[in-house]
């Protein structure tokens, strides 16, 4: 089947689309390269454009008329620059999705698959949430998530528009043949931050926030390795329909994660075993709409989608280790 990615020259979307090949799909790339870098498109279907453009979503629709369905990543997402701009935030997020899903619904494409955000949820002592759990999303970034999600439900209750949810915890690692990974110069996920102070281009690694009410007082995340993150996708496209089937609604949402809550220092103690020596270590306060965190309860993606995680937290360091080594390579910088 043929599958819009918007975003799929990103981290995510790249991995996805290159899962989605492995499975036997074709997929068909929609991004402003904004942030994405051209070189994770390949040599794939791409179209360079913005996701709110009506006109060439009307193009591709017609170029491609056997669409099964569409991938939606494209978004910005980065929680301390939400703060400090959210009206590109919301502009970028919001506004332009609302566009995208009403073109889609008229075009007749409408099993859409959303990439949303574990920062949604609501804290809780034990840290495990279930999709039935309250939500309080934190940061500008979370909140046009949710907004989102809304939206996509409310759609998907008045029109043909069918919308599977898909709530990421915290991808990590880069992809199998280490063809894409963080590309950011200065990545803001942790595990980038990690392999830049293990490599030397960082004095130190900063822990943001050492007094929350974890375990050891950082922040607790369910680390899920980005390979696994790509395969759930294929799976929720391919089982679409029966998901909203067997629960006989017109849009859901399913947590992916591996169930697993790793503290930031229980993450720093496993990158170093994997990479053989310490990591120079500072301590900070909380960043901007940074959130305690969360890990998943999996019973859902476990049930709806016959889906679970096959790699380790270790195998996700040893990854993104060595995309380290290769990204100025494959993306010319350091």
């Amino acid at each position: 089947m043929k599958v819009l990615v918007t975003g799929g020259a990103g981290y995510i979307g790249s991995t996805t689309c290159k899962a989605l090949e492995e499975a036997g799909h074709t997929p068909v790339v929609l991004d402003s390269l904004l942030v994405g870098p051209r070189v994770f498109v390949k040599d794939r279907i791409f179209y360079e454009g913005d996701i709110a453009d009506r006109a060439l979503l009307r193009r591709i629709a017609e170029e491609h008329p056997d669409i099964h369905a569409t991938i939606h990543m494209a978004a910005r997402i980065v929680v301390p620059e939400s703060v400090q701009l959210p009206y590109e935030y919301y502009r970028d997020n919001v506004a332009k999705s609302l566009e995208l899903f009403d073109e889609l619904t008229g075009l007749g494409l409408t099993r859409v698959l959303f990439s949303s955000s574990a920062s949604l949820y609501a804290l809780k002592d034990e840290f495990e949430v279930t999709e039935a759990d309250g939500l309080a999303p934190s940061s500008p970034y979370a909140r046009t998530k949710l907004m989102m999600e809304m939206a996509l439900q409310d759609m998907a209750a008045a029109t043909d528009l069918r919308a599977v949810i898909l709530r990421y915890f915290n991808p990590i690692g880069s992809d199998p043949d280490l063809e894409s990974g963080i590309y950011a110069k200065e990545p803001s996920h942790v595990l980038g931050q990690l392999v830049m102070a293990a490599r030397g281009q960082k004095d130190a690694f900063t822990i943001t926030g050492v007094e929350h009410p974890t375990r050891d007082g950082t922040g607790i995340r369910d680390y899920i390795h980005v390979w696994d993150l790509a395969r759930a996708h294929v799976r929720a496209v391919e089982a679409f329909d029966e998901v909203l089937a067997t629960e006989d609604v017109t849009s859901t949402v399913i947590n992916i994660g591996t169930g697993d809550g790793v503290t930031v220092r229980e993450l720093v103690a496993s990158f170093e075993r994997v990479f053989g020596s310490e990591v120079p270590l500072r301590e900070a306060p909380p960043r901007p709409g940074d959130a305690v965190g969360a890990f998943a309860n999996v019973d859902a993606s476990r049930r709806l989608l016959d889906w679970r995680t096959e790699l380790s937290l270790d195998d996700a360091i040893a990854s993104a280790l060595a995309w380290g080594e290769r990204r100025q390579e494959v993306l010319g910088y350091e």
